[in-house]
């Protein structure tokens, strides 16, 4: 019973449903329109047909008299019983005087009365078809002499929307089954892509995202949500990759100063060592303790940067927190000998997370003042139209192009750099920290010449 719960069932269903009610409606116009018109057109008959008769007819002294001119016989009334009509020449004691049609021989004379024309519809005769009547006075002067009355049977009436009503419901039963099949087929081929949408999720698991819909480009809902489906594993699949990555670096990179730590208590517990290679133990270890610690702390701040992308946030004075940041920074810079400045016109706020913005600022400024050995770093902010843009400019080594791409990665470091001390998780963190903000970071770089990392942020 599943298919009767299915999309396609459903868009038949209502197609079917939608199809009958609209050809119900519109036989239902006609039926009632060609049953109006041909009505009319048999009072129009009748009244026509006994209009002439009455006016044909001769009256003296009160009567009508029958006559030879006026009398309806076989051939007189040839024009007017072709169709079925029937006329009565009645006396104004509702008496006889002549007919002629179909229906003289039961003439069922209705009750007469009235100097004006009228019409009526016999159902109680001894024929099985309704009977129309039109009655017409014959006035002399203001005075009825007599009665003309014209009758035709409504049997080609009741026949005509027999076979119209039978045609309707025959052509609108089949026509709404046949829609009924053909939406199903249509609904079959245009959720034949979902489908596809479904196989392609139930074969998809962390170890294999590289399923893909192969599906053609039509431009279409279907069309478009088989691409963001794509998409979506794209980023899966990348997602998944990237931390996957971070799993096996974090390990390796733990399993670093662990491996020593072992090493040097197992070297130590061999024997009786002299007092200098115990102080000298306990250095290492303090070493590789603190390495460990600060390892653990970077990855504890990345592991709450991805739990808690939303912060309580104020207004910061990015301007001040800058300069802040900068002086801060100072010493390290005069212990290289190098030129730090910053220039960041005032009124640059913002909503923002200070502590986070602090924490980006002061990697990005660390870093750049690590990797330049002379000349200077420089900070510069400025106010765009719906962005705040921070560079800060170094002199130093530079970064190669091929790692460009990677420097905001998780423990990517450049060979270059392998000698300095860190663990390859600052500037991951402060693309963290610009992306929690709905900001953009970037860098551009060349070898021995310098480095320039921008940072927009939304006001």
């Amino acid at each position: 019973m599943k298919w009767i719960n299915s999309i396609r069932f459903r868009f038949a269903m209502w197609s079917t449903v939608l199809l009958l009610g609209m050809l119900a409606a519109f036989g239902g116009f006609v039926y009632a329109n060609l049953s109006q018109s041909l009505r009319t057109s048999i009072d129009n008959t009748l009244s026509l047909s006994a209009e002439q008769t009455a006016a044909g007819l001769n009256i003296d002294n009160g009567h009508i008299i029958i006559s030879e001119q006026n009398a309806l016989d076989e051939t007189g009334s040839e024009a007017f019983t072709t169709g079925g009509l029937t006329l009565i020449i009645l006396s104004k004691d509702s008496n006889i005087l002549q007919a002629t049609g179909p229906l003289r021989a039961h003439p069922d004379p209705i009750q007469i009365s009235g100097k004006q024309g009228f019409f009526d519809t016999l159902t109680e005769t001894g024929q099985s078809d309704p009977i129309r009547v039109y009655v017409l006075p014959v006035l002399d002067d203001t005075q009825v002499v007599g009665w003309v009355q014209a009758m035709q049977s409504l049997a080609n009436v009741e026949d005509s929307l027999q076979r119209l009503l039978t045609a309707l419901l025959l052509g609108g039963g089949t026509l709404s089954v046949l829609a009924g099949f053909i939406g199903y087929f249509l609904a079959t081929r245009a959720l034949a892509p979902i489908d596809d949408i479904t196989h392609a999720a139930r074969r998809i698991s962390t170890a294999d995202l590289t399923a893909r819909l192969n599906l053609l480009d039509t431009g279409d809902e279907v069309s478009r949500l088989a691409s963001t489906f794509n998409e979506m594993l794209d980023r899966l699949e990348k997602g998944f990759k990237r931390e996957s990555q971070f799993t096996s670096d974090a390990s390796h990179e733990l399993r670093t100063p662990l491996t020593a730590m072992q090493a040097i208590l197992s070297l130590v517990r061999e024997g009786e060592r002299p007092t200098a290679e115990y102080r000298q133990a306990l250095d290492d270890l303090a070493w590789e303790t603190d390495r460990l610690r600060g390892l653990v702390e970077e990855l504890l701040k990345l592991a709450r940067g991805d739990l808690h992308q939303t912060e309580v946030r104020e207004v910061v004075d990015l301007s001040t927190l800058l300069y802040d940041v900068t002086d801060s920074l100072r010493p390290l810079a005069e212990a290289k000998a190098l030129s730090l400045s910053c220039n960041a016109p005032p009124g640059m706020t913002m909503l923002g997370d200070r502590d986070g913005l602090i924490r980006l600022f002061i990697n990005l400024l660390d870093n750049a003042i690590k990797f330049t050995e002379h000349g200077k770093v420089t900070v510069t902010g400025r106010s765009e139209a719906d962005t705040l843009k921070v560079e800060i400019t170094d002199t130093g080594i530079g970064i190669p192009a091929e790692h460009l791409a990677h420097i905001f990665d998780r423990f990517y470091r450049v060979e270059s750099a392998r000698s300095e001390a860190g663990f390859g998780l600052g500037l991951a963190i402060t693309q963290q920290i610009v992306q929690a903000h709905g900001g953009e970071i970037t860098a551009t770089s060349i070898v021995e010449e310098g480095t320039t990392i921008t940072v927009h942020l939304p006001k």
